[in-house]
């Protein structure tokens, strides 16, 4: 990238199985980053190897309304996403990836990530965020495996997602 290239717009992606709080800062800082952001919801398979437990399009219209809901919709575009994330980028016209990390084993698991996408697209620029400490413990596996045993959880999540994930497990 030269120097006088700015990178404009960028790329979140993630399951957002469901969206969390730390999900919305990392949008939040991604949006001070650049003046375009798109959360790519992922239809694919989680880092612990299990399938999504809501609906690809649940995730998406979760992530637009709670974005929307907590002032962090301007300049932001939420797609859902089923191939490769840098044709995604290119798709899109987005020059980087923003990606938050809580701890070692993200920074692990999101090396190998971007080693391969700069492998598979030298132009798509990975950026990093580290948690905010208010954060660091969150995780969409807890948030799933709490409101599954009817715990509250509506100080990890916004409400329309504490809403859904009580439809869910009273469902399931």
């Amino acid at each position: 990238m030269e120097h006088t290239d700015r990178v404009e717009h960028v790329v979140v992606p993630g399951t957002f199985d469901p969206i969390t709080y730390g999900h919305i800062d990392v949008v939040r800082r991604a949006r001070r980053i650049a003046g375009r952001v798109t959360v790519a919801v992922a239809a694919s398979l989680g880092k612990n190897g299990t399938g999504p437990a809501l609906t690809l399009d649940e995730r998406v219209e979760l992530a637009r309304q709670a974005l929307a809901d907590e002032g962090v919709s301007e300049g932001v575009d939420v797609r859902p996403l089923t191939g490769l994330l840098v044709d995604f980028c290119h798709e899109v016209g987005a020059g980087a990836v923003v990606k938050g990390l809580r701890a070692m084993t993200d920074f692990e698991y999101e090396l190998q990530q971007a080693d391969l996408n700069f492998r598979l697209a030298p132009d798509v620029e990975s950026i990093f965020v580290m948690s905010n400490p208010a954060y660091g413990y969150v995780s969409s596996s807890i948030v799933r495996e709490l409101a599954g045993l009817g715990a509250d959880v509506s100080m990890l999540v916004p409400p329309c997602v504490v809403k859904k994930l009580r439809e869910h497990f009273l469902t399931a």
